[in-house]
């Protein structure tokens, strides 16, 4: 399998597991009993998740040695400066940890 076919495939991960942990930090805010210690895991799966979508798009562009679409290394960048804002800011709000990771999440 190609560089460029595991980065079009892994893309469907990345989005499925960062809405199901959006998702979830949603319904965390909302519902104590989904407060669980298992949200935090899956949250840091799913950003991590994001490097490695990055990472193969990167291996893509070097295997190829083409320019890629402006926009979608764009995107790219703006999802792993997401994931540190998000980062950044987890103790400033700590008391709406599930909205900002819920949105966050949802948003990358």
């Amino acid at each position: 399998m190609s560089v460029a076919t595991l980065h079009a495939n892994f893309a469907w991960v990345v989005i499925g597991v960062n809405a199901a942990a959006g998702l979830w930090a949603l319904g965390a805010h909302w519902w104590a009993p989904l407060r669980v210690r298992g949200l935090w895991w899956f949250v840091i799966a799913a950003e991590a998740s994001i490097f490695i979508q990055v990472a193969l798009g990167v291996a893509n562009l070097a295997g190829n040695r083409a320019p890629g679409d402006d926009f979608h290394i764009f995107y790219g960048f703006v999802a792993l400066v997401t994931v540190g804002i998000l980062y950044g800011y987890r103790n400033q709000v700590r008391a709406w940890a599930y909205l900002l990771y819920g949105l966050g999440a949802d948003c990358s």
